[in-house]
This record gives structure tokens, sequence and C-alpha cells, in this order.
């Protein structure tokens, strides 16, 4: 895996729940890119040199400063900042606008409570920068790929549970039988509160080449009986049938509507997750970066024969078996399947 860099902003989640009717209570039938509503949300750079000029952005003392304040206030008008970092306003413009340029924050304009200001607040919360050599950028030696959410190829999974497209619900909810349903193909969201979901990972490598390393991107959280932001949940990562790592998410997240979530889904109901980022390469198992086991390629020993087959669960011996949501096209805050990415090179003579 390219060295990678991990740098997280924090910001406070308060815990909410809202009461639902049946057991999972879904009552009824109910890169940058655009941010309006973006919360827990992870600025990717790729490498180096695209992340230029966002570096630049961070160079500046002043500009970090206003970051840290709208971190503490969540958010300010223009007045307000260049008073508390006692600057004249026609100097902040000059950052907020580089700031905003950058995608770090979002202005938005208020005639109400501001009298008619423009009031400004955080938009990215994490930022993963990798660090990579020529070779592991080169695109030549890369595979990528998308897989739906509701393209599994086996599942197993308990209530609390639920699958659904952007335009309806898949059958009922609660019920496990609904994930064989052939709409499942379409799905943009499901959730469960334990078991697992397994996905057939496309491999059509050319020939003779082995795999050095493989990252899979998905926006992904806990299901919690309402919607907690205060939900633990250990959720295992397995390539075929080898755990990989164990990622605790934090919570179900349903404070505020997901900014691809369809308008027609229940303000109770899980609304967005966080992208998380599994990378297994020849050093071992990384989430964002932060390394969570020793299993590697090398140790898998895939290449382009290989059958690549991802699983998430959630085992009923974990310390925290709190559920797992996945969002995919359609909903949470990122309207993405799971993306996987392949690097590869070839194998030595007399293996192929």
């Amino acid at each position: 895996m390219a060295d990678v860099v991990a740098a997280w902003i924090d910001r406070d989640r308060s815990a909410g729940g809202r009461s639902r009717v049946s057991q999972s209570g879904k009552v009824g039938h109910r890169s940058w890119i655009n941010q309006e509503k973006g919360e827990n949300r992870m600025l990717h750079i790729r490498n180096l040199e695209e992340g230029v000029e966002l570096f630049k952005v961070l160079g500046s003392d002043i500009r970090v400063n206003i970051i840290l304040l709208l971190l503490k206030e969540k958010e300010m008008n223009m007045n307000e900042i260049a008073a508390r970092l006692q600057i004249t306003n026609g100097a902040l413009t000059s950052h907020i606008r580089k700031l905003e340029e950058a995608g770090l924050i979002r202005v938005t304009q208020d005639s109400v409570g501001h009298g008619n200001q423009k009031v400004c607040s955080v938009l990215e919360t994490r930022i993963l920068v990798e660090i990579g050599t020529q070779e592991e950028t080169d695109e030549g030696s890369i595979f990528r790929a998308e897989i739906p959410v509701g393209q599994y190829s086996d599942y197993q999974v308990f209530p609390t549970c639920g699958i659904s497209t952007t335009k309806k619900m898949i059958g009922e909810v609660d019920d496990p039988r609904y994930f064989a349903h052939p709409d499942r193909a379409e799905a943009g969201i499901l959730w469960l509160s334990k078991g697992y979901v397994e996905y057939l990972v496309p491999n059509i490598l050319p020939a003779g080449q082995k795999i050095d390393e493989l990252t899979f991107t998905m926006e992904i959280s806990s299901e919690a009986p309402g919607f907690n932001n205060d939900w633990p949940s250990d959720i295992t990562f397995l390539l075929n049938d080898t755990p990989v790592g164990v990622w605790t998410s934090p919570g179900d997240f349903g404070d505020r509507h997901g900014l691809f979530t369809p308008n027609w889904w229940f303000s109770g109901w899980n609304q967005y997750g966080l992208l998380k980022m599994l990378v297994i390469d020849q050093n071992g198992t990384y989430i964002d970066g932060m390394k969570i086991s020793d299993v590697s390629t090398t140790q898998l020993q895939l290449d382009y024969k290989s059958q690549i087959r991802l699983k998430f669960a959630v085992q009923e011996d974990a310390a925290h078996v709190g559920g797992m949501t996945l969002f995919g096209s359609g909903f949470g805050n990122y309207s993405q399947g799971i993306r996987v990415r392949m690097r590869y090179s070839p194998m030595e003579k007399g293996n192929e």
C-alpha cells in the first residue's frame, strides 16, 4: 500500500432516537461532489500532486484558525469570525474564498438570523492523503469496478433488517425473505441487526497477473432500533472467508437527512453513513490508513484466476453487536456502491 497520512477533523455527534412502528422502526414504505448538506465526510487525496492546492490552502495559520473556530462554534457569520480573529473583513474575505474553493467550508446567505450575512461552516470532517511512488499510482496496472449494494451473492440476515430502492421498499421490513427478491439488484440501501452480506468481486485481470493491493471504498454505519448516533457496532471484513480486520462503527446516523437520500425517506430512518476505505496490501490490512491486521495480499495469494469474495459481517459473539447499514447509489452522503480498486503486476515466471 502507498504510505498514507490520515488527518481527522472531529465534530461532536449528538445521539438521537425516534420511536418506530415494528421491530426495526421503519414506519410504512418509505473526487469532490456537491456537499451542500455534508456531514462526517472524507476528502480523499490519491497522491501528492492532487493535493497541492489543498496543502497551499492549509499552509496559512489564519485559515487553519478559521477552521478550528468553525469546528467549535458550528457556524458563524463573517463579522463574527473577523472580530474573533481580530482581522478586517476585507482580509477575511480572501481566506474564506480560498477555503470554500478547496471544499473545506460551506458559505451560505442568511437573511433571517444574521441580517443578510454570509454564514460559514465546516464542510469536510476528515482528510485522507495517500503518498505513493509513481509505480504505485500507475493507472496502467490498476483495475477498477463498482458493485451495487444489492448485488450480493450470499447473505444471512436477522431483524431488524430491510432493503430498498430509491423509489420503494422491497417487500416488508424485518422479513429476511425479501433479501432474495429479484428487485434487490436495484437496491440503494440495506440494513441488518446481525449476520452478513457477501459480494463476488469482479476479477478480470489480464492473464499472468497477481494482485498486489486491494482497495474497497463504501459508505457504512451501524443499525440501531430507531436511529442513534452513539450506537457502536463491530463490523468484520472477510476476504474468501479469511477475517482481515474489524472496524467499530460509532453509530447509526439519522440526525439529519442524507445528502442523496430520497425525499420520501422518513426522518426517523437511517440517513447516511461514514465513507470508509479498506486496503489490503503486501504489508497488511488498513482502514483509512490505520493498520488493523497483518493479513496481506501475499498471504491471500490472489491472482488473475482467483475468485474473490468480500463479506461484511456483524458476528453474534462481537463485543458490540450493533448491526450494519450499507448505503449505495441514491442514498447517504456519497451515492456510490462498493468501489473496488486492484493494483496488479506480472507473476514470477513459472507461476502463471
